[in-house]
């Protein structure tokens, strides 16, 4: 896989319009694309369509998460579409049932662990007795063992989980911010060489991207920064 394959370039944006014009800009400069809640209700769907018949591979983020059965039609709707990862809650049930939903397709189930914008205050106020490492710990083992192929954590917990569950589950992160770009809501962050070398898969970039001024430019240097990462990581 090329260096940059494993850049995941999010679109981040309210509209199909300007979508397709961002994807016009960046060209063959990336060739995975993340579809997110916003534009997914805003006709992101239909584009995931658009991307697949052009050769692009897709990363539908809906984060999955009610009722069993509801996960398993939903995830088995997605799967129809030709996605490529699908993001799902990791709560056991609802990672189950995605895993049901998706049966042979070639889909690839991610589990959100805990989300790069939540810190330790985060979840103390949403109730949880775990912190940030508890918690992506016990999700991490869960998603193992309900048959996810991934998961989706912040890069700080990367080491960790790599060194718990070996090679064999994707690890994909979001929460990449090159040098000197701007933080914004993320709370636990890396630049996107620092990632890879952590044990990261795929990256997922967003606005460092998105709102450059050369789109295209600034994802050509997040490739170059992992391929010298990957070239760091291969050296004896």
């Amino acid at each position: 896989m090329r260096a940059a394959d494993r850049l995941i370039a999010a679109l981040d944006v309210d509209n199909v319009a300007t979508a397709r014009e961002l994807i016009g800009r960046l060209g063959d400069a990336v060739s995975f694309y993340k579809i997110g809640m916003e534009l997914a209700y805003g006709g992101g769907l239909d584009l995931a369509g658009e991307l697949k018949d052009s050769g692009k591979r897709v990363f539908l983020d809906l984060k999955l998460h009610d009722i069993g059965a509801t996960v398993e039609r939903a995830t088995r709707q997605i799967a129809r579409l030709g996605a490529d990862f699908l993001t799902v809650h990791g709560f056991p049930q609802s990672m189950r049932a995605a895993r049901v939903g998706a049966g042979d397709s070639g889909l690839r189930l991610l589990a959100v662990t805990v989300l790069t914008s939540y810190d330790e205050t985060d979840l103390a106020e949403a109730g949880y007795a775990l912190g940030v490492t508890e918690l992506v710990t016990r999700r991490a083992a869960q998603a193992r063992e309900a048959g996810m192929d991934g998961l989706i954590l912040s890069p700080l917990e990367l080491p960790m989980i790599r060194a718990l569950l070996g090679p064999g589950m994707l690890l994909v992160s979001p929460g990449v911010r090159p040098s000197g770009s701007e933080v914004g809501d993320q709370k636990r962050v890396m630049t996107p060489g620092q990632a890879i070398i952590a044990g990261a898969d795929f990256l997922v970039v967003g606005r460092p991207i998105t709102r450059a001024p050369d789109p295209r430019a600034a994802a050509l240097a997040i490739a170059q920064e992992i391929e010298l990462a990957r070239e760091l990581c291969r050296k004896p």
